[in-house]
């Protein structure tokens, strides 16, 4: 008897504790799958207060040639088209790069994605936009005027 109730005793212990575990933990996929869903954005910012779809043009300086004309086009459903003109530079390099980009969580900066050469993010302002440096930052000092590109359309 002493043994039915040792069995029944474990019994119950093993069901009380797996009934009290904790919930499952998400997989990684489908963390990822969460943080793709849409920003939604609280207040008034770049990405939900301004007319952001266009182009925007202007030339910024360059290290090894006499500038980059810089012409940027982003499109209502995310996409863009960035084409850059080296003058100087094997009788005006040019480059094209077209893909998606994405809004940061502030709704003020947008990352190019896919872009081949050069820097991929930007401060989008009223008709302008700001280049940044390659870590994402604002350029100051003497040239940061220089970084502007103005919407022409």
């Amino acid at each position: 008897m002493n043994r039915n109730l040792i069995v029944i005793g474990l019994i119950a212990t093993l069901a009380f504790t797996t009934s009290c575990s904790k919930p499952e933990q998400k997989t990684e996929i489908e963390e990822d799958i969460i943080q793709e869903e849409p920003i939604l954005y609280t207040g008034d910012n770049s990405a939900t207060s301004l007319d952001w779809n266009g182009t925007y043009k202007g030339t910024v300086p360059c290290a090894r040639c006499e500038g980059i004309e810089t012409t940027l086009t982003l499109n209502i459903d995310l996409t863009y088209k960035l084409s850059t003109h080296y003058f100087g530079l094997n009788d005006a390099l040019e480059e094209d790069d077209m893909g998606t980009f994405t809004w940061d969580k502030t709704g003020s900066i947008i990352t190019l994605e896919k872009v081949s050469n050069g820097p991929r993010h930007y401060k989008v302002g009223e008709n302008r936009i700001w280049q940044l440096d390659m870590n994402g930052h604002m350029i100051t000092g003497d040239l940061a005027d220089h970084y502007i590109l103005t919407k022409i359309q």
